[in-house]
Protein backbone atom coordinates (compact mmCIF):
# COMPACT_ATOMS: atom_id res chain seq x y z
CA UNK A 1 0.00 0.00 0.00
CA UNK A 2 1.28 3.46 -0.66
CA UNK A 3 1.53 5.72 1.80
CA UNK A 4 -1.45 8.52 2.09
CA UNK A 5 0.77 11.50 1.11
CA UNK A 6 2.68 9.90 -2.10
CA UNK A 7 -1.16 8.68 -3.37
CA UNK A 8 -2.32 12.36 -3.16
CA UNK A 9 0.68 13.34 -5.18
CA UNK A 10 -0.16 10.44 -7.33
CA UNK A 11 -3.36 11.67 -7.83
CA UNK A 12 -2.87 15.03 -8.34
CA UNK A 13 0.44 14.52 -11.02
CA UNK A 14 -1.81 11.87 -12.83
CA UNK A 15 -4.76 14.01 -13.44
CA UNK A 16 -2.73 17.42 -14.08
CA UNK A 17 -1.16 15.44 -16.93
CA UNK A 18 -4.25 13.90 -18.54
CA UNK A 19 -6.26 17.14 -18.62
CA UNK A 20 -3.72 19.19 -20.02
CA UNK A 21 -2.91 16.53 -22.51
CA UNK A 22 -6.74 15.80 -23.85
CA UNK A 23 -7.34 19.98 -23.40
CA UNK A 24 -4.08 20.70 -25.85
CA UNK A 25 -4.84 18.24 -28.49
CA UNK A 26 -8.51 18.94 -28.51
CA UNK A 27 -8.18 22.80 -28.68
CA UNK A 28 -5.36 21.92 -31.40
CA UNK A 29 -2.50 23.57 -29.20
CA UNK A 30 -0.10 20.66 -28.78
CA UNK A 31 -0.84 17.44 -30.30
CA UNK A 32 -0.30 14.30 -28.61
CA UNK A 33 2.65 13.27 -31.10
CA UNK A 34 5.13 15.84 -30.20
CA UNK A 35 8.29 14.09 -29.26
CA UNK A 36 7.87 14.68 -25.36
CA UNK A 37 4.69 13.81 -25.12
CA UNK A 38 5.21 10.64 -27.31
CA UNK A 39 7.62 9.24 -24.81
CA UNK A 40 5.57 10.73 -21.81
CA UNK A 41 2.71 9.10 -22.94
CA UNK A 42 3.86 5.84 -24.29
CA UNK A 43 5.72 5.32 -20.80
CA UNK A 44 2.74 5.93 -18.69
CA UNK A 45 -0.53 5.51 -20.61
CA UNK A 46 0.54 1.13 -21.36
CA UNK A 47 0.27 1.38 -17.27
CA UNK A 48 -3.00 2.59 -16.50
CA UNK A 49 -5.02 -0.25 -15.91
CA UNK A 50 -2.47 -1.40 -13.07
CA UNK A 51 -2.44 2.32 -11.76
CA UNK A 52 -6.29 2.33 -11.59
CA UNK A 53 -5.81 -1.34 -9.80
CA UNK A 54 -3.36 0.30 -7.51
CA UNK A 55 -5.52 3.19 -6.74
CA UNK A 56 -8.93 0.81 -6.19
CA UNK A 57 -6.84 -0.89 -3.31
CA UNK A 58 -6.26 2.28 -2.01
CA UNK A 59 -9.48 2.99 -2.30
CA UNK A 60 -10.78 -0.25 -0.08
CA UNK A 61 -8.17 0.77 2.28
CA UNK A 62 -9.22 3.83 3.18
CA UNK A 63 -12.87 2.78 2.98
CA UNK A 64 -12.04 0.42 6.03
CA UNK A 65 -9.92 2.87 7.97
CA UNK A 66 -12.81 5.67 7.61
CA UNK A 67 -10.03 7.73 6.26
CA UNK A 68 -11.72 11.32 5.06
CA UNK A 69 -14.02 11.88 2.06
CA UNK A 70 -12.21 14.12 0.21
CA UNK A 71 -9.21 11.49 -0.04
CA UNK A 72 -11.99 8.54 -1.54
CA UNK A 73 -12.96 11.98 -3.71
CA UNK A 74 -9.97 12.40 -5.36
CA UNK A 75 -9.41 8.72 -5.97
CA UNK A 76 -12.69 8.68 -7.80
CA UNK A 77 -11.83 11.99 -9.68
CA UNK A 78 -8.76 10.59 -10.48
CA UNK A 79 -9.53 7.06 -12.09
CA UNK A 80 -12.46 9.01 -14.07
CA UNK A 81 -10.04 11.03 -15.73
CA UNK A 82 -7.63 8.05 -16.25
CA UNK A 83 -10.10 6.24 -17.48
CA UNK A 84 -11.68 9.76 -20.05
CA UNK A 85 -7.99 10.19 -21.27
CA UNK A 86 -7.01 6.58 -22.17
CA UNK A 87 -10.07 6.11 -23.85
CA UNK A 88 -9.77 9.13 -25.73
CA UNK A 89 -5.87 9.23 -26.87
CA UNK A 90 -6.15 5.41 -27.82
CA UNK A 91 -8.81 6.20 -30.33
CA UNK A 92 -7.62 9.39 -31.20
CA UNK A 93 -4.45 7.83 -32.18
CA UNK A 94 -6.03 4.72 -33.76
CA UNK A 95 -8.01 7.22 -36.13
CA UNK A 96 -6.22 10.47 -36.52
CA UNK A 97 -2.64 10.19 -35.69
CA UNK A 98 -1.70 13.03 -37.81
CA UNK A 99 -3.09 16.51 -37.70
CA UNK A 100 -0.95 18.27 -38.89
CA UNK A 101 -1.07 16.83 -42.40
CA UNK A 102 -0.13 20.30 -45.25
CA UNK A 103 0.45 17.92 -48.11
CA UNK A 104 -2.42 18.28 -49.09
CA UNK A 105 -3.99 15.11 -49.22
CA UNK A 106 -5.99 12.41 -47.34
CA UNK A 107 -3.91 9.39 -48.16
CA UNK A 108 -0.66 11.43 -47.70
CA UNK A 109 -1.63 11.96 -44.14
CA UNK A 110 -3.16 8.41 -43.41
CA UNK A 111 0.25 7.33 -44.55
CA UNK A 112 2.32 9.83 -42.51
CA UNK A 113 0.28 8.95 -39.56
CA UNK A 114 1.53 5.31 -40.34
CA UNK A 115 4.77 6.50 -39.54
CA UNK A 116 3.72 8.25 -36.36
CA UNK A 117 2.40 5.33 -35.14
CA UNK A 118 4.96 3.21 -35.95
CA UNK A 119 7.37 5.56 -34.35
CA UNK A 120 5.27 5.60 -31.33
CA UNK A 121 5.33 1.77 -31.02
CA UNK A 122 8.64 1.21 -31.70
CA UNK A 123 9.80 3.98 -29.04
CA UNK A 124 7.63 2.85 -26.49
CA UNK A 125 9.16 -0.65 -26.59
CA UNK A 126 12.66 0.79 -26.16
CA UNK A 127 11.23 2.35 -22.56
CA UNK A 128 9.34 -0.14 -21.47
CA UNK A 129 12.32 -2.85 -22.16
CA UNK A 130 14.32 -0.52 -20.51
CA UNK A 131 11.98 0.40 -17.31
CA UNK A 132 11.07 -3.58 -17.29
CA UNK A 133 14.98 -4.20 -17.21
CA UNK A 134 15.65 -1.85 -13.74
CA UNK A 135 12.82 -2.69 -12.24
CA UNK A 136 13.71 -6.58 -11.99
CA UNK A 137 17.11 -5.58 -10.93
CA UNK A 138 16.34 -3.68 -8.24
CA UNK A 139 12.79 -5.40 -6.80
CA UNK A 140 12.75 -8.66 -8.48
CA UNK A 141 16.01 -10.16 -9.14
CA UNK A 142 17.85 -10.08 -5.10
CA UNK A 143 14.68 -12.28 -4.24
CA UNK A 144 13.29 -13.80 -7.18
CA UNK A 145 9.35 -13.67 -7.62
CA UNK A 146 8.43 -15.65 -4.64
CA UNK A 147 8.62 -13.17 -2.35
CA UNK A 148 5.58 -11.16 -4.45
CA UNK A 149 2.11 -12.53 -3.41
CA UNK A 150 -0.26 -14.77 -6.25
CA UNK A 151 -2.56 -11.22 -6.85
CA UNK A 152 1.17 -8.96 -7.60
CA UNK A 153 2.48 -11.66 -9.89
CA UNK A 154 -0.73 -12.02 -11.31
CA UNK A 155 -0.87 -8.11 -12.10
CA UNK A 156 2.86 -8.10 -12.88
CA UNK A 157 2.28 -10.66 -15.51
CA UNK A 158 -1.22 -8.64 -16.48
CA UNK A 159 1.10 -5.52 -16.90
CA UNK A 160 3.20 -6.99 -19.23
CA UNK A 161 0.75 -8.44 -21.25
CA UNK A 162 -1.02 -5.37 -21.73
CA UNK A 163 1.94 -3.35 -22.72
CA UNK A 164 2.69 -5.33 -25.35
CA UNK A 165 -0.51 -6.04 -26.53
CA UNK A 166 -0.89 -2.07 -26.15
CA UNK A 167 2.05 -1.26 -28.28
CA UNK A 168 1.73 -4.05 -31.07
CA UNK A 169 -1.83 -2.79 -31.73
CA UNK A 170 0.02 0.63 -32.63
CA UNK A 171 3.04 -0.95 -35.09
CA UNK A 172 0.03 -2.90 -36.56
CA UNK A 173 -1.54 0.26 -37.54
CA UNK A 174 1.10 1.81 -38.24
CA UNK A 175 2.26 -0.98 -40.99
CA UNK A 176 -1.55 -1.31 -42.24
CA UNK A 177 -1.37 2.05 -43.20
CA UNK A 178 1.96 2.61 -44.80
CA UNK A 179 1.66 -0.54 -47.09
CA UNK A 180 -1.92 0.50 -48.20
CA UNK A 181 -0.92 4.31 -48.58
CA UNK A 182 2.35 4.38 -49.76
CA UNK A 183 2.94 4.37 -53.60
CA UNK A 184 6.93 3.93 -52.87
CA UNK A 185 6.32 0.34 -52.63
CA UNK A 186 5.82 -1.68 -55.47
CA UNK A 187 3.88 -5.00 -55.16
CA UNK A 188 6.77 -6.85 -54.80
CA UNK A 189 7.70 -4.85 -51.56
CA UNK A 190 4.47 -5.06 -50.28
CA UNK A 191 4.07 -9.01 -50.75
CA UNK A 192 8.34 -9.68 -49.18
CA UNK A 193 7.17 -7.26 -46.10
CA UNK A 194 3.86 -9.01 -45.32
CA UNK A 195 5.59 -12.51 -45.71
CA UNK A 196 8.37 -11.83 -43.36
CA UNK A 197 7.63 -9.02 -41.24
CA UNK A 198 7.10 -11.66 -38.08
CA UNK A 199 11.12 -13.16 -38.39
CA UNK A 200 13.11 -11.03 -35.62
CA UNK A 201 16.36 -8.76 -37.08
CA UNK A 202 14.64 -9.04 -40.32
CA UNK A 203 11.24 -7.47 -39.42
CA UNK A 204 13.69 -4.06 -38.18
CA UNK A 205 14.89 -3.94 -41.60
CA UNK A 206 11.42 -4.18 -43.24
CA UNK A 207 10.17 -1.43 -40.58
CA UNK A 208 13.05 0.85 -41.51
CA UNK A 209 12.28 0.04 -44.79
CA UNK A 210 8.55 1.05 -44.37
CA UNK A 211 9.42 4.24 -42.27
CA UNK A 212 11.84 5.41 -44.37
CA UNK A 213 9.82 4.89 -47.70
CA UNK A 214 6.88 6.78 -45.79
CA UNK A 215 9.28 9.89 -44.94
CA UNK A 216 10.31 10.50 -48.46
CA UNK A 217 6.98 9.96 -49.53
CA UNK A 218 5.49 12.85 -47.48
CA UNK A 219 9.03 14.75 -47.93
CA UNK A 220 8.07 15.29 -51.57
CA UNK A 221 4.18 15.69 -51.25
CA UNK A 222 4.81 18.61 -48.67
CA UNK A 223 7.35 19.42 -51.27
CA UNK A 224 5.29 19.45 -53.92
CA UNK A 225 2.05 20.55 -52.75
CA UNK A 226 4.10 23.67 -51.81
CA UNK A 227 5.26 24.21 -55.55
CA UNK A 228 1.78 23.75 -56.51
CA UNK A 229 0.37 26.22 -54.18
CA UNK A 230 3.00 28.83 -55.26
CA UNK A 231 2.29 27.82 -59.12
CA UNK A 232 -1.22 28.30 -58.63
CA UNK A 233 -1.28 31.79 -56.68
CA UNK A 234 1.01 32.49 -59.75
CA UNK A 235 -0.57 31.13 -62.71
CA UNK A 236 2.62 29.74 -64.09
CA UNK A 237 1.00 27.20 -66.22
CA UNK A 238 -1.72 29.41 -67.34
CA UNK A 239 -0.90 29.63 -71.44
CA UNK A 240 -2.09 31.65 -73.98
CA UNK A 241 -2.92 28.54 -75.60
CA UNK A 242 -5.18 25.32 -74.92
CA UNK A 243 -3.12 22.02 -73.83
CA UNK A 244 -3.95 19.44 -75.82
CA UNK A 245 -1.84 15.95 -74.58
CA UNK A 246 -2.22 12.69 -76.84
CA UNK A 247 -1.56 9.62 -75.74
CA UNK A 248 0.63 6.98 -77.28
CA UNK A 249 -0.20 3.38 -78.59
CA UNK A 250 -1.89 0.78 -76.62
CA UNK A 251 -3.99 3.16 -74.53
CA UNK A 252 -7.06 4.84 -74.13
CA UNK A 253 -8.03 8.41 -72.11
CA UNK A 254 -10.33 6.65 -69.59
CA UNK A 255 -12.41 8.55 -67.63
CA UNK A 256 -11.35 6.60 -64.48
CA UNK A 257 -8.03 5.95 -65.37
CA UNK A 258 -5.74 8.85 -66.47
CA UNK A 259 -3.22 7.59 -68.95
CA UNK A 260 -1.02 10.73 -67.54
CA UNK A 261 -1.32 9.97 -63.95
CA UNK A 262 -1.18 13.05 -61.78
CA UNK A 263 0.29 15.67 -64.64
CA UNK A 264 -3.01 17.28 -65.92
CA UNK A 265 -4.45 17.15 -61.84
CA UNK A 266 -1.11 19.68 -61.28
CA UNK A 267 -1.62 21.57 -64.26
CA UNK A 268 -5.36 22.84 -64.09
CA UNK A 269 -3.93 23.54 -60.24
CA UNK A 270 -1.68 26.24 -61.59
CA UNK A 271 -3.43 27.14 -63.99
CA UNK A 272 -3.60 25.40 -67.49
CA UNK A 273 -6.56 24.57 -69.61
CA UNK A 274 -6.13 20.85 -70.35
CA UNK A 275 -8.07 18.41 -73.04
CA UNK A 276 -7.07 15.20 -73.85
CA UNK A 277 -6.70 13.18 -77.49
CA UNK A 278 -8.99 10.98 -77.56
CA UNK A 279 -7.80 9.32 -80.86
CA UNK A 280 -7.58 5.18 -80.55
CA UNK A 281 -5.54 3.10 -78.75
CA UNK A 282 -4.61 1.18 -82.16
CA UNK A 283 -5.19 3.36 -84.20
CA UNK A 284 -3.04 4.18 -87.65
CA UNK A 285 -1.47 7.89 -87.50
CA UNK A 286 -4.21 8.62 -89.96
CA UNK A 287 -6.97 7.46 -87.81
CA UNK A 288 -5.52 9.22 -84.98
CA UNK A 289 -4.90 12.59 -86.23
CA UNK A 290 -8.55 12.98 -87.63
CA UNK A 291 -9.81 12.32 -83.93
CA UNK A 292 -6.77 14.85 -82.47
CA UNK A 293 -8.53 17.25 -85.34
CA UNK A 294 -11.57 16.77 -83.99
CA UNK A 295 -10.45 17.79 -80.15
CA UNK A 296 -8.47 20.32 -81.22
CA UNK A 297 -11.50 22.23 -82.79
CA UNK A 298 -13.75 21.32 -79.89
CA UNK A 299 -10.60 22.89 -77.61
CA UNK A 300 -10.87 26.18 -80.04
CA UNK A 301 -14.83 26.62 -80.13
CA UNK A 302 -14.89 26.16 -76.47
CA UNK A 303 -11.89 28.70 -74.97
CA UNK A 304 -12.09 31.21 -78.08
CA UNK A 305 -8.42 30.45 -78.56
CA UNK A 306 -6.57 30.52 -82.20
CA UNK A 307 -4.45 27.70 -81.57
CA UNK A 308 -3.50 25.16 -79.11
CA UNK A 309 -0.09 23.75 -77.32
CA UNK A 310 0.67 19.56 -77.67
CA UNK A 311 1.81 17.72 -75.74
CA UNK A 312 2.45 13.96 -76.60
CA UNK A 313 4.00 10.71 -75.77
CA UNK A 314 5.11 8.09 -77.46
CA UNK A 315 3.37 7.39 -80.86
CA UNK A 316 1.14 10.35 -80.06
CA UNK A 317 4.01 12.88 -81.56
CA UNK A 318 3.67 10.88 -84.89
CA UNK A 319 0.00 11.36 -84.64
CA UNK A 320 0.29 14.54 -84.15
CA UNK A 321 3.44 15.83 -86.76
CA UNK A 322 0.77 13.95 -89.19
CA UNK A 323 -2.30 16.53 -88.27
CA UNK A 324 0.14 19.39 -88.40
CA UNK A 325 1.73 18.46 -92.11
CA UNK A 326 -1.00 16.71 -93.38
CA UNK A 327 -4.37 17.56 -92.26
CA UNK A 328 -4.17 21.72 -92.52
CA UNK A 329 -3.83 22.34 -88.97
CA UNK A 330 -0.11 24.19 -88.80
CA UNK A 331 -2.16 27.14 -88.50
CA UNK A 332 -4.10 25.84 -85.44
CA UNK A 333 -1.08 24.83 -83.44
CA UNK A 334 1.44 27.00 -81.87
CA UNK A 335 3.75 24.48 -80.61
CA UNK A 336 4.06 20.55 -80.40
CA UNK A 337 6.39 19.20 -77.55
CA UNK A 338 7.28 15.47 -77.93
CA UNK A 339 7.82 12.61 -74.81
CA UNK A 340 9.81 9.67 -75.59
CA UNK A 341 8.51 9.83 -79.13
CA UNK A 342 9.97 6.60 -81.37
CA UNK A 343 10.61 9.99 -84.90
CA UNK A 344 13.14 7.52 -86.14
CA UNK A 345 11.37 4.34 -85.04
CA UNK A 346 11.58 1.50 -82.72
CA UNK A 347 14.26 -1.33 -82.70
CA UNK A 348 11.70 -3.60 -81.14
CA UNK A 349 9.68 -3.46 -83.90
CA UNK A 350 12.53 -4.59 -86.46
CA UNK A 351 13.08 -7.25 -83.95
CA UNK A 352 8.62 -8.25 -83.89
CA UNK A 353 8.98 -8.26 -87.48
CA UNK A 354 11.32 -11.38 -87.38
CA UNK A 355 8.41 -13.44 -86.43
CA UNK A 356 6.49 -15.24 -89.18
CA UNK A 357 4.06 -13.01 -90.91
CA UNK A 358 1.20 -15.37 -89.61
CA UNK A 359 2.38 -15.43 -85.56
CA UNK A 360 2.48 -11.62 -86.06
CA UNK A 361 -1.17 -11.08 -86.89
CA UNK A 362 -2.26 -13.79 -84.44
CA UNK A 363 -0.74 -12.02 -81.54
CA UNK A 364 -2.27 -8.57 -83.38
CA UNK A 365 -5.56 -10.52 -83.58
CA UNK A 366 -5.73 -11.83 -79.87
CA UNK A 367 -4.77 -7.84 -78.74
CA UNK A 368 -7.10 -6.57 -81.00
CA UNK A 369 -10.00 -8.52 -79.43
CA UNK A 370 -9.24 -7.64 -76.10
CA UNK A 371 -9.47 -4.19 -76.76
CA UNK A 372 -12.37 -4.39 -78.70
CA UNK A 373 -14.04 -6.31 -75.55
CA UNK A 374 -12.95 -3.28 -73.19
CA UNK A 375 -14.83 -0.77 -75.83
CA UNK A 376 -12.19 0.28 -78.00
CA UNK A 377 -13.69 1.18 -81.78
CA UNK A 378 -11.98 -0.82 -84.23
CA UNK A 379 -8.58 -1.97 -82.92
CA UNK A 380 -5.86 -2.57 -85.53
CA UNK A 381 -2.56 -3.35 -83.74
CA UNK A 382 -1.12 -5.06 -86.93
CA UNK A 383 -0.88 -2.22 -88.98
CA UNK A 384 -0.30 0.70 -86.27
CA UNK A 385 2.60 -1.29 -84.20
CA UNK A 386 4.13 -1.56 -88.18
CA UNK A 387 3.90 1.76 -88.50
CA UNK A 388 6.73 2.51 -85.90
CA UNK A 389 9.27 0.47 -87.42
CA UNK A 390 12.41 2.50 -88.37
CA UNK A 391 12.15 2.04 -92.32
CA UNK A 392 8.29 3.32 -92.02
CA UNK A 393 9.58 6.67 -89.75
CA UNK A 394 12.03 6.88 -91.87
CA UNK A 395 9.50 7.46 -95.01
CA UNK A 396 7.45 8.90 -92.77
CA UNK A 397 9.84 11.47 -91.74
CA UNK A 398 10.73 12.71 -95.52
CA UNK A 399 6.77 12.80 -96.81
CA UNK A 400 6.23 14.73 -93.35
CA UNK A 401 8.39 17.74 -92.59
CA UNK A 402 8.39 20.46 -89.99
CA UNK A 403 6.11 23.07 -90.54
CA UNK A 404 7.24 26.79 -90.39
CA UNK A 405 5.57 28.90 -87.64
CA UNK A 406 5.32 25.91 -84.85
CA UNK A 407 7.65 25.60 -81.96
CA UNK A 408 8.88 21.86 -82.16
CA UNK A 409 11.01 20.18 -79.22
CA UNK A 410 11.15 17.08 -77.65
CA UNK A 411 13.02 15.13 -74.32
CA UNK A 412 14.13 11.76 -74.01
CA UNK A 413 14.44 9.39 -71.23
CA UNK A 414 16.50 6.48 -69.82
CA UNK A 415 16.88 3.44 -67.97
CA UNK A 416 19.67 2.87 -65.95
CA UNK A 417 19.05 -0.90 -66.01
CA UNK A 418 16.93 -3.79 -66.94
CA UNK A 419 16.06 -3.82 -63.29
CA UNK A 420 14.71 -0.25 -63.49
CA UNK A 421 11.41 -1.07 -64.56
CA UNK A 422 9.98 -4.34 -64.17
CA UNK A 423 7.20 -3.98 -66.95
CA UNK A 424 9.58 -2.97 -69.34
CA UNK A 425 12.58 -5.17 -68.35
CA UNK A 426 12.54 -8.01 -71.47
CA UNK A 427 11.58 -5.01 -73.73
CA UNK A 428 14.63 -3.01 -72.54
CA UNK A 429 16.98 -5.67 -72.60
CA UNK A 430 15.99 -6.43 -75.80
CA UNK A 431 16.12 -2.39 -77.52
CA UNK A 432 20.01 -2.92 -75.44
CA UNK A 433 21.23 -5.67 -77.07
CA UNK A 434 19.02 -4.43 -80.79
CA UNK A 435 20.77 -0.80 -80.24
CA UNK A 436 23.81 -0.63 -78.13
CA UNK A 437 21.83 2.89 -77.37
CA UNK A 438 20.73 4.28 -74.08
CA UNK A 439 17.20 3.84 -73.93
CA UNK A 440 13.64 4.12 -71.93
CA UNK A 441 12.60 0.41 -72.86
CA UNK A 442 10.50 1.43 -75.70
CA UNK A 443 12.52 3.88 -77.43
CA UNK A 444 16.18 5.36 -77.50
CA UNK A 445 17.73 8.80 -76.74
CA UNK A 446 18.40 9.04 -79.95
CA UNK A 447 14.65 8.68 -82.04
CA UNK A 448 12.94 10.64 -79.18
CA UNK A 449 15.22 13.75 -80.36
CA UNK A 450 13.50 15.91 -83.28
CA UNK A 451 13.37 19.87 -83.44
CA UNK A 452 14.79 21.49 -79.94
CA UNK A 453 15.66 18.50 -78.10
CA UNK A 454 15.34 19.73 -74.44
CA UNK A 455 17.12 17.23 -72.56
CA UNK A 456 16.78 13.87 -71.05
CA UNK A 457 14.96 12.62 -68.03
CA UNK A 458 17.41 10.66 -65.69
CA UNK A 459 16.56 10.14 -61.77
CA UNK A 460 19.48 10.14 -59.33
CA UNK A 461 19.27 6.66 -58.51
CA UNK A 462 19.75 3.38 -60.36
CA UNK A 463 16.24 3.60 -61.08
CA UNK A 464 16.18 5.63 -64.10
CA UNK A 465 13.08 7.21 -66.26
CA UNK A 466 11.08 4.51 -68.05
CA UNK A 467 9.00 5.34 -70.88
CA UNK A 468 5.83 4.23 -68.38
CA UNK A 469 7.52 7.23 -65.98
CA UNK A 470 7.31 9.77 -68.58
CA UNK A 471 3.55 10.30 -68.34
CA UNK A 472 3.54 8.88 -64.54
CA UNK A 473 1.98 5.48 -65.48
CA UNK A 474 2.57 4.34 -61.93
CA UNK A 475 2.08 7.56 -59.94
CA UNK A 476 5.32 6.49 -58.42
CA UNK A 477 7.93 9.46 -57.11
CA UNK A 478 11.41 8.25 -58.07
CA UNK A 479 14.45 9.20 -56.09
CA UNK A 480 16.19 12.86 -57.68
CA UNK A 481 13.54 13.28 -60.16
CA UNK A 482 9.85 14.95 -59.94
CA UNK A 483 7.78 13.67 -63.07
CA UNK A 484 5.18 16.26 -62.54
CA UNK A 485 7.46 19.41 -61.59
CA UNK A 486 9.26 18.46 -65.05
CA UNK A 487 5.54 19.02 -66.96
CA UNK A 488 5.16 22.19 -64.81
CA UNK A 489 8.08 23.55 -65.83
CA UNK A 490 7.59 22.61 -69.59
CA UNK A 491 4.49 24.34 -69.53
CA UNK A 492 5.44 27.34 -67.59
CA UNK A 493 8.36 27.67 -70.34
CA UNK A 494 5.95 27.85 -73.40
CA UNK A 495 4.21 30.30 -70.90
CA UNK A 496 7.17 32.50 -70.72
CA UNK A 497 7.76 32.42 -74.43
CA UNK A 498 4.18 33.25 -75.31
CA UNK A 499 2.53 30.58 -76.24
Amino acid sequence: MLPLSLTIILCVFLSVWAVILMSQDMTGKAYLTTPCRMLLYVLITPHLPVIGYALIRQWNAATAQGNVLGYRILIILTLTLLFCFHFYTVMRLHIVPFCQNESGSKRIGAMYGGLILLRLSIAGMVLQLICFLVLYRIRIAPEGFAHLTQAVQFWLIFDCIYTVVFLFLFLLNGCIRILCFCRRLGIVKRILICCNLWIPIVNLVLLHMLSRAAKDEYAIALMRYQSASARQLSQDCKTVYPLIMVHGIGFRDLKYFNYWGRIPLYLKKSGATVYYGHQKAWGSIEENAAAIARTIDLALSETGATKVNIIAHSKGGLDSRYLISHLGYADKVASLTTMSTPHRGSELINFLNKLPDSVYRFIAHQIDRSFSTLGDDAPDCYHSSKQLAPAYCEEFNRQTPDMPGILYQSYASVMRGMFSDSLLSVPYLLMHLLSHQPNDGLVTKQSAMWGNFLGTFESSSHRGVSHGDMIDLKREDLKGFDIIEAYQTIVAHLKEQGY
